[in-house]
């Protein structure tokens, strides 16, 4: 009896800690047609939680301050979509620009990251002559 009970504990012990919360985006990289510098690109990556537990989206970190990013508030509930909205500020970059967003989660990785690519046409530069 008392095998029993230690078993039917280890078995409910294991299917509780198997379930898990799995991040999917319908695409993980983004790349945007060419755009000139001083615009704002505001966009959205779609989300899925694919596991069997809450996903909780804690933190997010940017290579750069030109980069926002904004998460849901709430814990994505397993099968449940949601959106993770960015904006990046082309003010200063020019050419190709390549940049990763990390998200810290509750997932088995604890770190998810996005990727987008754009080209950014620099400013033209006023060359007048000083008089």
């Amino acid at each position: 009896m008392k095998r029993l009970i230690l078993v039917l504990i280890f078995l409910k012990t294991a299917l509780v800690f198997g379930q898990v919360a799995v991040f999917s985006a319908k695409y993980k990289t983004v790349k945007f047609p060419k755009t000139k510098e001083g615009e704002q690109l505001k966009f959205s990556y779609e989300i899925k939680n694919k596991g069997k537990a809450p996903l909780e989206l804690y933190s997010w970190e940017a290579e750069c301050t030109c980069t926002d990013v904004i998460l849901p508030t709430e814990a994505i509930k397993p099968g449940e979509f949601a959106t993770i909205d960015v904006v990046f500020d082309t003010n200063g970059k020019y050419f190709f620009q390549n940049r990763l967003i990390y998200i810290q989660t509750n997932t088995r990785k604890k770190r998810e990251v996005l990727r987008f690519k754009v080209f950014v046409e620099p400013k033209p530069v006023n060359n007048k002559p000083v008089p």
